[in-house]
This record gives structure tokens, sequence and C-alpha cells, in this order.
């Protein structure tokens, strides 16, 4: 019996996971696998009536669970950022999920490429450093003032003595590597080109102009390259993004710092289809794993049965993989793309399926395939 801590959160969040739960149902019909869902209410709703996120007895039982599993976060009436580091990045830290893992695969007919080869790629996303962990302010004049890291609770007290007026107002952020997180972010790249069988590891960033960060980490990736006996590429991140709109089928994988990782996964994302298809894993080797649609809440369609539920249903895939159930994993990703090559979608996907219907298709198709 698996424990899953669902947090279904705002807009269409609470669609999809309905939808991937009644996959999950029909995978546990005829197969080793079973779970107990506890769903929890950390979102808009509840930071609208009594101004919290998410408490820290409800972290402990995410960290207790086998597998998290979100919806979506973010809510127009809610300040931006609140949300995301109140309760995503506050879940990921807590966690300790310093990987996010956004697969990229051709899927049939959906990529946007005029003349597509064959893609099948895995990008790996450092997910705990570099500059997007609100290290930044904006500050309005000469003073003092401190700056706190999400990461390991520490602070760095910076003060500020301008002794020329008046002072223009500027804003900063700190991007921060450091060796061990280089260390445990190379060591999962190559183990997982290993793994697969890959010859090779891009390593996307933008050493240089940023020679200080990005510098580190190419220090240990080319110590990690002859350990593990894998070769090492560099790739610039403005270079990258051209390379894969133009050949994507030229990486396997592709490791990224935080910041342009999550820039790039969303180009990948449109690679393979969109965000409606495209999931990701906050994961840590031996730990409880985040899993969840890289699309947001889109409130504007919320409630109206047109949200795309398979990249939720494909991140579910992702976490029975992580908790020790890779065939069943595989018979959800191609329940999905035997519903995309039947027409069996919703209508972004050129379907006339309600979400609920297409989350039933898959199911049905899971079912079918034992």
């Amino acid at each position: 019996m698996r424990r899953i801590a669902v947090l279904p959160g705002d807009g269409i969040g609470k669609e999809v996971v309905e939808a991937s739960m009644g996959v999950l149902d029909a995978v546990a019909e005829n197969s080793s696998f079973a779970f107990s869902a506890e769903y929890f209410d950390a979102g808009a709703e509840r930071y609208l009536s009594d101004g919290s996120t998410i408490h820290d007895d409800e972290l402990r039982a995410l960290s207790a669970s086998d597998a998290v599993f979100l919806g979506a976060l973010g809510d127009p009436r809610v300040k931006p950022g609140v949300l995301e580091k109140g309760v995503l990045i506050r879940i990921r830290t807590h966690l300790g999920t310093y990987i996010n893992l956004r697969p990229v695969r051709m899927r049939p007919g959906l990529c946007p490429l005029r003349d597509p080869r064959h893609f099948d790629l895995d990008f790996i996303r450092e997910n705990s450093e570099d500059f997007y962990m609100g290290l930044g302010l904006e500050a309005d004049g000469p003073g003092a003032f401190g700056l706190g890291s999400v990461r390991d609770n520490a602070r760095i007290d910076i003060s500020m003595d301008f002794s020329v007026e008046p002072v223009q107002p500027f804003g900063f952020e700190v991007g921060i590597i450091t060796r061990s997180g280089a260390e445990r972010f190379a060591d999962y790249a190559f183990s997982v080109a290993r793994d697969k069988g890959r010859d090779k590891v891009t390593l996307v960033d933008k050493a240089n102009v940023c020679t200080g960060i990005y510098g580190l980490q190419r220090k240990v990736f080319e110590a990690k390259s002859e350990e593990y006996g894998i070769d090492l590429e560099y790739m610039y991140v403005d270079a990258m993004a051209m390379a894969l709109v133009r050949a994507p089928q030229r990486f396997g994988v592709v490791a990224l710092p935080n910041l342009f990782g999550d820039v790039l996964t969303d180009l990948g994302a449109e690679l393979q289809g969109g965000l409606g298809v495209s999931p990701s894993a906050n994961v840590r080797p031996g730990g409880t794993g985040m899993f969840e649609p890289v699309h947001g809440s889109a409130p504007d369609i919320a409630g109206k049965g047109l949200a795309n539920p398979f990249a939720a249903i494909l991140a579910a895939a992702m976490m029975l993989s992580d908790i020790g159930f890779r065939e069943e994993a595989d018979r959800v990703s191609d329940a999905v793309d035997a519903c995309i090559s039947k027409g069996r979608t919703t209508p972004d996907l050129g379907g006339k399926l309600s979400t609920s219907e297409a989350g039933k298709a898959v199911a049905d198709e899971v079912r079918a395939s034992k």
C-alpha cells in the first residue's frame, strides 16, 4: 500500500487531479499497485481565508508519505510569488528535492516542428540553487538590509553605505551554487545517462558571462565526467534555445541550472505538444518526491471542463515509476499516446472531450492494456 499526499491546489488543478486519480484507480484494479490518498488544502482559498499557506504539521505529513501529487498553484487574487514561495518552494525545500526532472518525448502528431525527427530527452534541472531561490531585493536608497535564504534557513546580511545622493532605486538577485550542490546535481545527471545508455551529458549554462557560479559548476561536471566515463558537452543557454528548435534529436540528457531550466523546459514542453502533455517531478534519490504537471492553474478556463488532464496523468505515471511500479507507469504513458492517436482528447489537441471524459478515456485504455 502506497501513501500518496494529494494537493489539488487552485484553478484547473482540482480537475486534472480528479481525472488522474481515476487513472490510478484503473491501474490499481489489475496490478499489484495499491494506494491510499490523503488530501491537503494548500492554495489560494486558504491564503485568502486566513493568510496561511502550508503548515509545519502538513509538511511533516508530506515527507512521511511515499509521494506527493500536486495539481497546480496560482490565483489572480493572490500576489505573484506568495503561493509559489509559500507552498511550492517550501515543499521542495522541506522534502530536499534537489532535482526537477522533465522528460520531453515525441508524442503522436503533436510536435510543431515542420519536419521533426524522433527525440527523447531528459531535462534534469537543478532545483535548489542558482538565481531562482528568491535571494534578491528591491532597494530604494541607502541603508542596511538583509536577505533570507530559502535553503538551509541561512541568512546573509549586507550593509550598503552610499556617500553620494541621490541614490537611484535598484534591485538585485543573488545566484549561489555550492560545490556539494553541484556534485549531487552532476551525480544525478550522469547516473541517468549511465542507466539509459546515453553517451554524453549536455550541460547548459552562461559561463562566458557568469564565470563565478558556472565556472565552479563546470569544474565539478568535468570531474564527474571522468568518474563516470561519459562524455560532457557544453552549451550556452542562448545557443541551446536555437539548437532545440533546429535539432532536438541531437540531445539526450540535458543538465540545466535552476533558472535556465525553468525557461528551456517550457520550450521543451512545446516541442512535445504543449503544456497539456508536459509532466514534471521534483525528486531526491531515496526520498519523497513531488509530481505535478508543468502547466499552471489557468483560472480563465477553470470549471469549464476544457483543461487537458494528460500532463497530470503523465506526472502520475512518473510517480508510479518512482515508487517502484515502472511497468504500470509505462502502461499509463502508452494509454495517453493511444488516446492522442485516436483523437480522444480535449479541444487543445483537436478533440472534443471534456477534462473528465479525457481522463476516463485514458483509464479505459489502461484497463484494456492488461
